[in-house]
């Protein structure tokens, strides 16, 4: 890693770790990280093996996560944290990027908050797709109507 991007790669780390919890950063950056500015200089894109892991987000400067970063984060986090679980039924059509609604969701990490970064798991708990929650826990778990995670990546798009 070159001298210069250290403190890119430990921003980016801290980032991950107030978002996702502990330990994060390095699950989903690790040394061989490269980054991409935008033009203000700021961290904007990152990359692991030339494929992007995730973005950071100018408006509020968290994470928002590509298919290669769940995966990275689905495979460092225990469950339930960040998961949002939805019925079998439903699990093709979230996996190639549909919403995934209030009405199928059977499961949810209780700290989960709206507008967070989700993992959207299947009922047999495999990762199906990333996005952002709309609902609280309690709301998913409770609505019959409405987006509970609007899906931004999904595991079979790709």
């Amino acid at each position: 890693m070159r001298p210069e991007s250290e403190p890119m790669l430990k921003r980016a780390r801290m980032i991950a770790d107030l978002q996702f919890g502990r330990g994060c950063g390095r699950a989903l950056f690790g040394e061989d990280t490269t980054f991409m500015l935008s033009n203000t200089g700021r961290l904007r894109h990152l990359y692991l093996d030339g494929e992007r892991t995730a973005t950071v987000r100018a408006r509020d400067g968290l994470l928002t996560l590509s298919a290669s970063g769940a995966k990275l984060l689905y495979d460092f986090l225990p469950a339930p944290r960040q998961r949002v679980v939805v019925m079998n039924d439903v699990a093709p059509y979230v996996a190639r990027g549909g919403t995934a609604f209030a009405k199928h969701v059977v499961g949810v990490d209780p700290d989960i908050r709206a507008g967070e970064e989700v993992l959207v798991v299947d009922e047999d708990g495999r990762l199906i797709a990333t996005g952002r929650a709309v609902l609280s826990p309690e709301e998913m778990m409770e609505l019959r109507r409405g987006a509970a995670v609007i899906v931004r990546s999904g595991q079979e798009e790709e």
